[in-house]
């Protein structure tokens, strides 16, 4: 076990990528490389009444992995391996701080996949995945992490036993209903229940052709939105269903010159994996729909390149606007039916308050990202870019949506939560909490 007490170390891993969400200053930090050091560490740290705050790559946007004063962090980017790999019942056994990426690769030379896939998958950590229940560029076909995970190792305490107490929830079967479901209710807990040291996924048969992409550009985010109300309507079911502004591809481009031209204010992407002619149908009839519903333009992309360089983009658009100035980073969902006035709800938002908004989403399923830019170290421009925030949440609230689709509650949406879910609801959440983790050890402070 690696104890860290050095201020400038601790400090740079006492955040996540949330650089609104406020950060409490650590005791220390420890880098760990076995469940049996992190359920010391658990122990040492309940006898002496000091919080405990476990994160991954630090790849999150909202603050849930960010230090309280006076706490632990426990890093677990080390407890990294790949632990099995059952071909036979399409399964696998991994530590937390596997990248998403390479379990993707390590299961791909068996002929599987591992389909979830958040644009931050080349960095964030499958530990953080499960926290938050990520979901990604796939989940629209294909479902978010919480359908992929089986069983858990965790470090627990409460009602499990003396803090520090290592137990596993879950099964190995595809099938499975002996008792509550727990490890579905620690995905998505944001580390407040335990802490995760051991994580079985299933998995499926690698796809057998590369998916066809269907591109369409369009004269605005409303009209683009308008195009994904008219994909569901037609019946199709994409991978993907990505939705970039030009500001974000005009990001990109100026930071790694992929070769990207932006003729339009909004492109939408689509990804369709259905093998043979049946998938060309689809992409044809994927780019009709483009059509009628306005675009500029849309072509089912010949050029492979072209096609991997604007999946690219899309993936690289939040980092490339952060290199720009602060940025406020949005992550609400709304039925998709509701996705055209929501994406005009937010043009209108940032219009009246004056802040700049670019915006990316995984428009099929109704998740919006708005991106709210600010200046630097100008408080008028925070104060904008805060009310255009709280506003965005409850536009979204109005048509049926929720606060967070998938980047969690963390710090920065804990009072979106509040208007979100009644007071007999809240009510549980607190009452598991406090069951599980009477002593509010494990991440206190975040997400409810």
């Amino acid at each position: 076990m690696n104890l860290i007490v050095d201020a400038d170390v601790v400090r740079s891993l006492s955040a996540d990528d949330a650089e609104w969400a406020p950060v409490g200053q650590a005791l220390a930090a420890v880098r760990v490389t076995s469940t049996e050091e992190v359920s010391r560490a658990v122990k040492a740290c309940a006898d002496l009444g000091i919080p405990v705050v476990s994160r991954g790559a630090g790849t999150g946007l909202s603050g849930g992995a960010n230090a309280v004063d006076g706490c632990l962090v426990i890093d677990l980017s080390r407890m990294n391996q790949v632990l099995e790999i059952d071909v036979e019942n399409m399964i696998c056994v991994v530590q937390p701080g596997v990248v998403n990426d390479d379990l993707k690769a390590a299961v791909a030379a068996h002929g599987l996949w591992y389909p979830p896939d958040p644009a931050s998958a080349p960095w964030s950590t499958l530990g953080g995945n499960v926290s938050t229940n990520a979901g990604g560029l796939c989940c629209l076909k294909y479902g978010v992490t919480r359908d992929y995970v089986l069983g858990l190792e965790v470090v627990v305490g409460g009602p499990a036993g003396a803090y520090g107490t290592v137990t596993r929830l879950g099964r190995r079967t595809t099938k499975g209903v002996a008792g509550y479901d727990l490890t579905g209710l620690f995905v998505g807990s944001e580390g407040t229940f335990g802490v995760i040291t051991e994580i079985t996924l299933r998995l499926r048969p690698a796809r057998r052709e590369a998916p066809r992409t269907v591109v369409g550009a369009f004269p605005s985010l409303v009209a683009a939105g308008a195009a994904v109300a008219a994909v569901t309507a037609a019946g199709l079911l994409p991978t993907a269903l990505e939705l970039l502004d030009r500001a974000c591809l005009q990001a990109v481009e100026d930071w790694k010159h992929l070769g990207l031209e932006a003729d339009a204010e909004a492109l939408l992407l689509a990804q369709v994996d259905t093998p043979g002619e049946s998938g060309q149908l689809e992409a044809a009839a994927m780019a009709e729909v483009f059509d009628r519903a306005g675009a500029l333009w849309a072509a089912v992309s010949t050029d492979e390149q072209e096609a991997e360089a604007l999946f690219a983009a899309r993936r690289l658009a939040y980092p490339a606007l952060e290199r720009l100035g602060p940025v406020l980073t949005e992550d609400v969902c709304v039925p998709r039916s509701a996705v055209p006035a929501m994406l005009a709800s937010i043009v209108e938002i940032g219009e009246r308050h004056q802040v700049s908004i670019a915006t990316i989403a995984h428009a099929g399923d109704g998740n919006l990202h708005p991106l709210i830019r600010t200046s630097a170290d100008d408080e008028a421009s925070r104060a904008a870019a805060q009310a255009a925030f709280e506003e965005i949440l409850t536009s979204a609230l109005a048509v049926g949506g929720t606060v967070s689709g998938e980047h969690g509650i963390g710090l920065l949406k804990r009072e979106g939560l509040r208007r979100e879910l009644p007071a007999p609801v809240q009510a549980l959440q607190v009452a598991l909490k406090q069951t599980l983790d009477p002593l509010n050890l494990f991440n206190p402070g975040k997400a409810i």
